[in-house]
């Protein structure tokens, strides 16, 4: 059943699917000593900077995590939002693995501010206080927003004025980089992000993320840290063909494209319902609403979506890649039949 709970429920985009059944054919040095690889990790050097490492994992958490690992020692502790994937969804594991201490902090969208940071910055050399080490940014955020590269900017040059560094979850990042109409280069290396976890999963491949070390300074270890945290795939051909695909004619960009297109459209078509309230006008492939609450079951029964917010009844719907005009028409047209005949 097609719905709108989470681009991780698309498929694999054709495109991507050619690519992995193309590096099929033979066989090649596992561990990320073939061709493939090896072409994979200079296309990402041509997109985000002659100094950037990318390192090729199986998921998203993996990615973090190996983030995480390079850039802190067992003392030092992660600011995020309190609605960041590694606060919320990943069961721990940045802590788990890191060891670090997960310093978190209410914001009203999902963004994180010099001023919101502030609290946390104290306890510099007091061997009895975490020592603050990185701050972790997602983008675009859990809530659906984005950050602007103004804000990037001003927020890398914070960070870094404090002796922290940056971490940027792009697990959405294609979509953030379509809506800004910019490219990930601008996004990331020229604002100073540190090191990025690169997302594609959710945007049209089958599996694998990447981590792209852009400062080099947390390169030196990283090969072990994948290792060790059982992230290193033994056919890594199958994940560097499916980002040379991604990465090669703006793939990601349509994809994205039409993934933000579509959420922009059901906000447009939702716009003729009173009885449902926008929190926010789509900035990415994520629409956030308050719904009637006697509405949800049934239309949760045709159309599989995620509650976000049950106390008010806040749902989440996020479109993707392969997500048609009719689809959501259809799925604005059963929402206003149950709203009607709830009435």
């Amino acid at each position: 059943m097609k719905g709108f709970a989470s681009d991780n429920n698309s498929g694999v985009h054709p495109d991507v699917m050619k690519a992995i059944v193309e590096v099929n054919k033979e066989h090649a040095v596992g561990y990320g000593g073939d061709e493939v690889t090896a072409r994979a990790e200079v296309l990402f050097q041509k997109v985000f900077g002659e100094q950037a490492r990318v390192f090729f994992v199986y998921n998203g958490t993996g990615a973090n995590v190996i983030a995480l690992q390079a850039m802190t020692r067992p003392f030092n502790a992660v600011i995020a939002a309190d609605t960041a994937h590694i606060n919320v969804d990943e069961c721990g594991a940045p802590e788990k693995h890191t060891g670090c201490k997960m310093l978190t902090i209410k914001t009203p969208d999902g963004k994180l501010t010099p001023d919101l940071i502030q609290q946390h910055l104290h306890g510099f050399g007091f061997e009895h206080h975490s020592q603050p080490g990185v701050v972790s940014i997602t983008q675009s955020t859990e809530m659906g927003t984005l950050y602007s590269l103004e804000e990037l900017k001003r927020l890398s040059d914070f960070v870094h004025s404090n002796g922290l560094f940056l971490h940027m979850d792009g697990a959405r990042i294609s979509n953030a980089a379509a809506s800004l109409g910019c490219d990930f280069r601008e996004m990331t290396t020229d604002v100073g992000v540190d090191v990025l976890s690169f997302g594609g999963t959710k945007n049209g491949l089958m599996f694998g993320e990447a981590v792209v070390f852009l400062n080099p300074g947390f390169v030196e270890n990283a090969k072990y840290i994948r290792k060790q945290t059982t992230q290193l795939h033994s056919k890594m051909r199958f994940i560097a063909a499916q980002f040379e695909a991604f990465l090669t004619d703006g793939l990601w960009r349509k994809n994205a494209e039409h993934s933000n297109y579509m959420a922009s459209l059901l906000a447009r078509e939702l716009e003729s319902v009173k009885e449902v309230q926008l929190i926010q006008k789509p900035q990415a492939n994520g629409v956030f609403a308050i719904v009637p609450p006697q509405i949800i079951e049934p239309l949760q029964q045709k159309y599989f979506f995620y509650m976000w917010d049950e106390s008010r009844n806040e749902v989440r719907w996020m479109t993707s890649f392969d997500t048609t005009e009719e689809e959501i028409k259809g799925f604005v047209t059963e929402i206003k039949m149950l709203v009607e005949n709830s009435q």
